[in-house]
């Protein structure tokens, strides 16, 4: 069997896997029996959580190394998301295109990224080229080359995704949205840099970056395959145990985004107006999160069912697409609305947003509304653990989040949990969208404020 067939037929299995053991609504001995996540602790200290799956010979791994982008230098950003790019741009003794060689000989995948708050790295290996993959892996994570060839090839590359977006209507509104709520916070600076600032990082920024920020203490691993506990102990020795034992971080304060109650227009000649409103939300650990996640699902979480598409969409077919997100960083809650719309009707569009933020958030949603969404929420729960990787993945974010090994078992119980009185008061703690910091991209018409 090929690589790709065995990892379309592990996809398929880990769907049927994870809707079996995520079909339950409470927590239960079966269910957690079924899910099987053991915490293995190598012999040098470091922690990785694995599901263990023999029945295909496969292993994904999906890690990351807390800090990421907020740890760019002031003046300086790019330098994480240049390095994320970097690291299987060849390592130890291996020039970038021996490594990509190396990788594509054995049919693996090994990749890298940056965000705000974490660099995180992935691998995907048939269980027999194993020790070849964590061979590379350990390579790349501990002695990457930044050779000047990779160095100038990969920001050549960046500085082109760069010029590309400068021209892109909603990459402008996201990127002035954050520089305009968090002007003097790490927050506030674009994660891939700047035009301007991309041409002046070093191979040395980029190499006391990897030193200052990668080690064994900021780091959170996620295994699903085939590999003993006993062997990921190993593994995670081989891979990682060479880098420093603690991170050097630059604190970063909890953060409230500035510019609240105010309207930022961006001219762009296009005929559509994108639109991002972005407000107070609140933090992963907070306990009326889960209420609020529930909440923002009925305002503008789902696609085709949510009251902004009904009243912004079908009602009066201002936009194709009308939506509303949490977004929990590690140092600030935030909760946006966003859509993209003629430039004439921007500013009804607006408006309405803003009418339905606050009926929800004065009134709260009905309790048929309520049970829709908790339907849907725990149904769909499934889908994001349909292959190897999206395991590895929930399983590393639920570590990044802390909320505990048993999250998956308790998380449905969670949502069905959710009171109507719960989204009343998760609603008191929300900003209203007619106070959120507005930034419109085009030549919108018809707006109030400024």
């Amino acid at each position: 069997m090929t690589a790709p067939a065995i990892f379309a037929r592990l996809s398929g299995f880990f769907l049927v896997f994870m809707i079996m053991a995520l079909s339950l609504v409470t927590p239960s001995v079966a269910q957690s029996q079924t899910t099987r996540i053991t915490r293995v602790v190598s012999p040098g200290g470091i922690e990785a959580w694995l599901v263990r799956e023999k029945t295909l010979p496969l292993i994904a791994m999906e890690f990351a190394f807390m800090g990421g982008a907020a740890q760019d230098p002031k003046g300086k950003p790019g330098i994480a998301s240049l390095t994320a790019s970097l690291l299987d741009e060849g390592a130890g003794d291996l020039t970038a295109a021996a490594f990509h060689q190396a990788v594509a000989d054995k049919a693996m995948e090994i990749g890298f990224d940056a965000n705000r708050d974490d660099l995180r790295g992935s691998l995907r290996t048939l269980s027999e080229n194993k020790d070849a993959a964590f061979d590379l892996l350990r390579l790349a994570v501990t002695q990457p080359r930044f050779d000047t060839e990779a160095v100038e090839r990969i920001r050549a590359a960046q500085l082109a995704a760069l010029r590309r977006r400068s021209t892109d209507p909603n990459s402008i509104a996201s990127e002035t949205w954050f520089a305009r709520a968090f002007p003097d916070h790490a927050y506030g600076r674009p994660v891939d840099g700047s035009l301007a600032t991309v041409p002046t990082i070093t191979r040395e920024d980029l190499a006391a970056f990897a030193k200052r920020t990668m080690a064994r203490d900021n780091l959170k691993v996620a295994v699903v395959g085939d590999i003993s506990p006993e062997d990921l102990g190993r593994v995670l020795d081989h891979v990682f145990g060479a880098l420093p034992a603690k991170a050097d971080l630059v604190p970063i304060t909890d953060v409230a985004p500035k510019g609240i109650g105010t309207v930022d227009v961006v001219p762009l000649d296009v005929p559509q107006s994108v639109v991002l409103m972005g407000s107070t939300g609140l933090k992963r650990q907070d306990k009326d999160f889960i209420p609020a996640y529930v909440l923002n699902h009925i305002l503008g979480g789902s696609a085709f069912s949510s009251r902004l598409f009904k009243e912004v969409r079908e009602a009066r077919g201002l936009a194709y697409s009308v939506y509303s997100y949490q977004v929990a960083l590690d140092h600030a809650g935030l909760w946006f609305a966003g859509t993209a719309t003629k430039n004439e009707r921007a500013g009804e569009s607006i408006r309405i947003i803003g009418e339905e933020f606050a009926k929800i958030l004065a009134e709260g949603p009905t309790k048929e509304e309520l049970d829709e969404a908790k339907s849907y929420l725990t149904g769909s729960y499934a889908l994001r653990f349909d292959t190897s990787s999206k395991v590895a993945g929930q399983l590393l974010q639920i570590q990044i989040d802390d909320l505990g090994i048993d999250y998956i078992d308790k998380r449905n119980a969670l949502i069905q949990a959710v009171t109507l009185d719960d989204l009343k008061r998760a609603a008191k703690r929300l900003t209203d969208a007619k106070d959120a910091l507005t930034v419109v991209v085009g030549r919108p018409q018809g707006l109030s404020g400024g």
